[in-house]
């Protein structure tokens, strides 16, 4: 792990290989995806980290909160050891992140906990 770093950051994988966030990053305009790439970075160079780049959801989940030019992005991620694994990314459009979102991320999170073994 690069000295600076206090974490790495993972892409969860669906078991057909297809990484969902960095498809969405992708999908966004280069001025988006440096928004959120430097956001990212912050939490990976500087974790722990709080607001305004970063805020708990509760059960382990976290959130990046990147300010797009017109719109509010959200990186939803775990923390496992020395890891930071993006479970889900999505514009945010109402002030409360939506269950469905919360309930991707959760789902995903139990997958990376089971691979490595961590039970619960």
């Amino acid at each position: 792990m690069d000295a600076d770093k206090h974490i790495t950051v993972h892409f969860y994988r669906l078991p057909s290989g297809r990484e969902p966030v960095r498809e969405w990053l992708k999908s966004l305009t280069p001025q988006e995806r440096l928004i959120l790439g430097t956001d990212i970075k912050a939490v990976e160079f500087g974790w722990p980290i709080g607001l305004p780049v970063c805020r708990s959801l509760g059960n382990k989940l976290w959130e990046v909160r990147s300010n797009l030019d017109r719109r509010i992005a959200r990186v939803i991620f775990y923390i496992s050891g020395d890891s930071m694994w993006l479970l889900h990314g999505f514009i945010k459009k109402q002030q409360k992140t939506p269950a469905a979102d919360l309930e991707i991320a959760q789902k995903r999170k139990k997958e990376i906990q089971k691979a490595l073994g961590k039970g619960k």
